[in-house]
């Protein structure tokens, strides 16, 4: 019935306002699993103002993932991740509804299909690069991890930028490492809102100085395509350019404006791009 209320699933007691706050640094993947043990496949625990389930069953995954898909499809975003992902403005955050869904289609149909894989000639030729130099040094100690964590970096910044500007991508690492401290920092904010100020305003000045970190890279990447689409549209005809993850994406960006209609009223922005180029990056 509309508006019934139901009592969540057992869960340790907490205390007033706190909840189960206190317990916060159990709740990992194994502190998880022991609480399922006194609790059962599905618990209950309050942090601050937030009420969280803790599937631990393959019966109750199955009801969450699958049978109730739709009531469960959205991810939680605390202040750092709706700050750093303008919004979510990108696929991984966004609400279900018709902006993922169009987001979706855009990553499924444009970004990472068969036909984009299979035009990633430069991507093919760090493989060879790697096997050259695995080649090269018959008889010698290797890395192999350290070679293949490269290899990842180099293709990924490749297929996304279309560079292997070594400047460019060490810039962009740092960046990434910086908005991965930042999405796992604790904010006590997040389950309390009212006591925010006890993070003081250094917090919020870092997420300010990673995102403009991040418009500042990513805005000139733009823009440098911008000028190359320009530039090969008036070069002879019938030369052909390896596009990359910022060239498929600007081909829904406007022409003549700042937005490009993607139907359903809704709009595909800058910020869409840049935080669609986050998912790309991070595994």
């Amino acid at each position: 019935m509309h508006g019934q209320k139901y009592p969540f699933p057992p869960g340790p007691k907490g205390l007033p306002v706190i909840g189960n706050m206190r317990m916060i640094s159990q709740i990992n993947h194994r502190g998880l699993a022991e609480l399922s043990k006194v609790y059962g496949g599905l618990f209950h625990l309050k942090m601050g103002n937030i009420h969280m389930v803790a599937v631990s069953t393959a019966e109750m995954a199955r009801e969450v993932l699958q049978a109730q898909d739709n009531i469960f499809s959205n991810r939680p975003a605390n202040i750092a991740t709706s700050y750093l992902t303008y919004d979510r403005a990108d696929m991984a955050f966004a609400h279900y509804g018709p902006f993922w869904r169009q987001m979706r289609k855009i990553c499924v149909t444009k970004v990472f299909s068969r036909k984009r894989v299979g035009s990633w000639a430069s991507v093919r030729q760090e493989i060879d690069f790697l096997i050259r130099d695995i080649d090269a040094r018959v008889l010698s100690p290797i890395n192999i991890g350290e070679m293949v964590l490269g290899l990842t970096k180099n293709i990924t910044y490749r297929a996304a930028f279309g560079s292997m500007s070594q400047e460019g991508q060490g810039e962009f690492v740092r960046i990434m490492q910086a908005f991965s401290k930042l999405f796992g920092a604790f904010n006590v904010a997040d389950f309390l809102p009212w006591l925010g100020w006890i993070n003081g305003q250094g917090f919020y000045k870092k997420l300010a100085k990673a995102r403009g970190s991040l418009d500042g890279f990513i805005d000139k990447i733009i823009d440098d395509h911008i000028e190359k689409r320009s530039r090969m549209s008036n070069e002879e005809e019938g030369r052909e350019a390896e596009d990359d993850m910022v060239d498929e994406l600007m081909e829904f960006h406007a022409e003549n404006g700042e937005k490009c209609d993607l139907g359903s009223s809704i709009n595909l922005t800058r910020d869409n791009i840049k935080a669609l180029i986050m998912v790309r990056k991070f595994p």
